[in-house]
């Protein structure tokens, strides 16, 4: 079984590299995966659906085929 794991804001922001006000602007926008409530003063984002969102992100600069 695979443990699932909470990020807070600041792990968001170290792996995603954005910062907080993008992230809530993204969050905002449906662009970005939604927080869970841990408490009456926590939240943070499912580990999972952050790496998926990583993931989903487009290339910046697209690969070129290797020639042979």
């Amino acid at each position: 079984m695979q443990l699932k794991s909470i990020l807070k804001q600041p792990e968001v922001s170290r792996v995603t590299g954005l910062s907080r006000s993008s992230i809530y602007r993204l969050e905002a926008s449906g662009q970005f995966p939604s927080r869970v409530k841990l408490s009456e003063c926590a939240s943070g984002w499912h580990s999972e659906e952050v790496q998926a969102w990583i993931a989903s992100r487009p290339r910046a600069v697209p690969q070129k085929a290797v020639a042979q």
